[in-house]
């Protein structure tokens, strides 16, 4: 029989490359950012085995809601288990997951060009990660995807910047008819848009240019017919979902309307966590067809 002291460093031997096959997450990263001015934190996901390879891996871009921060989709979305569980049932491929915080911002620029979150997210963000990790670089190992406010913003930057990413996912994304912009009461516009199109007081004209330029269903109205295929888009909205249901459904029948290919789904539940938790593993498998 070995002796005890020998057994222990057996089992430790074996159990290494076991303990180095784990994902690993990182909530509190940042990076400085000039266009910003100031420090931006994001979270980070890496697969099982990056530390010991050499590979480099496609990069998911994943947008918090409204309200949250960059550990939203680790602490409320159970990003790290959903994704081990896909990637080792082989229906999601190894991936790194960066999840920024884009605080209240809807992720766009400011109207008035003081608070460019847009421009820090392609010209700093993307370029940062892809030097200090081992990104695929290649369009369409890039991948946006993101819930309500991140599902806008997810839409927004496909259409905005169709030469940067292969595939986008958008659950209960925040798109809106500019009735219900004009409708919304001022206390709710200000809270979810004041970032972007500043300190609008009652009666001031909300469907401006600016508005007009980044409106998801104004940008797929006149999506030239050259970039209709230029991203593959996957939609997924509850049926239960009373703030965003309209939106969604009217966003799928103008896709469907201008021939722009799109998955849409539509299930049972609402603007829940639970919602979105249940729809992440569909949404993973529908990236990993673009990075395969």
């Amino acid at each position: 029989m070995l002796p005890a002291v020998f057994r222990v460093f057996v089992f430790l031997l074996l159990a290494l490359p076991a303990l180095a096959q784990e994902s690993r997450v990182f909530d509190d990263l940042s990076l400085p950012s000039t266009i910003l001015k100031k420090e931006k934190k994001f979270a980070l996901y890496l697969p099982a085995g990056y530390e010991t390879s050499r590979r480099s891996y496609p990069v998911l871009y994943l947008l918090h809601g409204g309200g949250d921060t960059q550990i939203a989709w680790l602490q409320s979305g159970n990003l790290q288990q959903i994704l081990d569980k896909a990637i080792a049932e082989g229906k999601a491929a190894p991936m790194i997951v960066v999840m920024p915080d884009a605080e209240m911002t809807f992720y766009m620029n400011n109207a008035a060009g003081k608070y460019q979150y847009e421009d820090f997210f392609i010209k700093e963000l993307i370029p940062f990660i892809e030097k200090n990790y081992r990104c695929r670089t290649e369009k369409n190992y890039r991948a946006v995807a993101g819930l309500s406010m991140g599902g806008f913003g997810s839409l927004l930057y496909s259409l905005h910047h169709p030469d940067l990413f292969g595939s986008c996912a958008a659950l209960s994304a925040a798109v809106r008819t500019d009735d219900q912009i004009r409708e919304m009461p001022l206390a709710d516009y200000l809270r979810r848009y004041r970032s972007a199109m500043g300190d609008l007081k009652e009666g001031d004209n909300r469907i401006t240019d600016f508005w007009n330029q980044n409106s998801i269903l104004n940008l797929v109205q006149k999506l030239p017919e050259n970039r209709k295929k230029a991203v593959r888009f996957y939609l997924d909205c509850g049926d239960d979902d009373q703030l965003l249901y309209k939106g969604n459904s009217l966003l799928h029948n103008l896709m469907r309307d201008l021939n722009i290919p799109h998955e849409y789904r539509v299930r049972d539940g609402g603007h829940t966590w639970e919602y979105w938790r249940t729809g992440l593993p569909a949404a993973l498998e529908f990236i990993t067809q673009s990075f395969r």
